[in-house]
């Protein structure tokens, strides 16, 4: 049986969909209240084609990108033209604020994202907190919740132009904090305009002594009529190392019994500086510049499993296996265009470019390697949080090699491997139902 075409798989799924939520509509646009508590969230659905794509081209799958073991390509793999789908829901549980009296009240959120059907990231929540708020004070919140880090530069620049993974989940920051806590200052008048400070702590998962995790967050949000800036700077230390912005901070290693063996501990931070600006009633341009440093962390043999497989650390940007470890730094850049040319209908277009780093490793492990990826799309909303779109886009390396360090894997956020393919291209289609 023949693959079905882009336009009979959309119908297909437009079908399997559109019954459930027109029913839903009239019941659910906008949060829905349940006695003391409020139901809102997401569910989006996407369908695509995309150019030389190759799933399983790594030796071994499943192992992370800074292991040397890792770089090795599999022979007689095959890469072409091949299609995919993939689904998001969100929802988010919150209470109602509950006057404590003396002007101070309290809320509650619980929140979970689910991906093709399976928990996003599991053991993480996105979403399971308290806040404590008052007006003149004012907020704290205590528990799980992601960072502006991450968020911010996901929703709404990175979601409004079509670059949310790309651009969000790269990078030296965090995505995701455990155990943490945030004080938001009451909202202060700054030359017209209004500015928000936040301060975020972390002190990642339980069980870690010699390397304590320890992450910092600075937030500062300024509007001042049409134009809107965000300011994100990060330390984060001894989280796992990566070059993921999604990623949870918990600790060095995923079983903190292991940390003795680890000999020194890991540092990365990111200073990000986004900004909006509202040309007119039709039109909206977004940027960003993000600045990332790696300390680099070495190999450390963990011992073996059950199965006499050996076992190690997540290292990064190393010369070799008993060699030491280089810190890196590195530059991206993000521009989008939205245009609104009717009620309903949008366009957009956008760049993220990931750079080239600064390390003085004299092994290549993606240093010398830059991402541009280009994105085009086009949104109609059918009813109030009901839209559909189109989206297509290109990917292009600086050449065919190990992927740029901003990157978590080689083939990440487009399917397209660095190491097989030089640049790759996609189109879809997807809806997306708010509430």
């Amino acid at each position: 049986m023949k693959a079905l075409s882009l336009r009979k798989k959309m119908n297909l799924l437009y079908k399997k969909i559109s019954g459930v939520i027109a029913l839903t509509i009239p019941a659910f646009v906008g949060a829905v209240d349940i006695g003391p508590l409020t139901l809102n969230g997401f569910v989006k659905i996407e369908t695509s084609r995309a150019t030389n794509q190759c799933s399983d081209c790594q030796l071994f799958p499943n192992e992370a990108r800074h292991r040397p073991w890792a770089d090795e390509i599999a022979n007689g793999k095959v890469y072409g033209t091949k299609g995919g789908n993939v689904s998001l829901a969100q929802p988010y549980i919150g209470t109602k604020e509950f006057d404590l009296g003396q002007g101070f009240k309290v809320k509650g959120l619980l929140s979970q994202r689910w991906r093709d059907g399976k928990v996003d990231i599991p053991g993480v929540w996105y979403e399971k907190n308290a806040t404590l708020l008052h007006e003149d004070y004012g907020s704290l919140q205590v528990g799980a919740f992601p960072t502006r880090g991450w968020s911010v530069a996901d929703f709404p620049y990175g979601t409004k132009f079509g670059v949310a993974d790309p651009w969000a989940s790269s990078g030296a920051g965090y995505g995701l904090l455990t155990n943490a806590v945030r004080y938001g200052l009451p909202l202060m008048d700054v030359n017209g305009g209004d500015l928000h400070l936040e301060l975020t702590y972390d002190q990642g998962g339980a069980g870690y002594s010699k390397h304590k995790p320890q992450f910092y967050e600075v937030y500062a949000k300024y509007v001042n009529g049409p134009l809107i800036l965000d300011a994100t700077a990060q330390s984060a230390t001894n989280g796992m190392p990566m070059a993921w912005g999604h990623g949870p901070f918990k600790g060095i290693t995923n079983d903190a019994s292991k940390e003795n063996l680890i000999a020194e501990g890991n540092k990365q931070s990111i200073v990000m500086l986004m900004s909006r600006y509202q040309m007119n009633a039709k039109t909206e341009v977004l940027t960003g510049i993000r600045f990332n440093r790696w300390s680099g962390n070495k190999a450390t043999w963990l011992g073996q499993d059950a199965q006499g497989n050996d076992l190690w650390n997540d290292m990064f940007n190393i010369s070799s296996l008993t060699g030491p470890s280089y810190s890196a730094t590195s530059t991206d850049f993000s521009l989008g265009v939205v245009y609104k040319f009717m009620p309903k209908w949008s366009v957009n277009t956008g760049v993220v470019y990931l750079g080239k780093a600064n390390t003085s490793n004299p092994v290549e492990r993606g240093q010398s390697n830059s991402m541009m990826l280009n994105t085009l799309g086009v949104g109609y909303e059918i009813e109030p949080g009901f839209s559909v779109y189109g989206f297509g886009g290109m990917v292009n390396f600086g050449h065919k090699g190990l992927a740029p360090l901003s990157m978590p894997g080689h083939a990440a956020f487009t399917g397209v491997d660095s190491r097989v393919a030089k640049s790759g291209n996609w189109a879809g289609v997807g809806l997306v139902y708010t509430f």
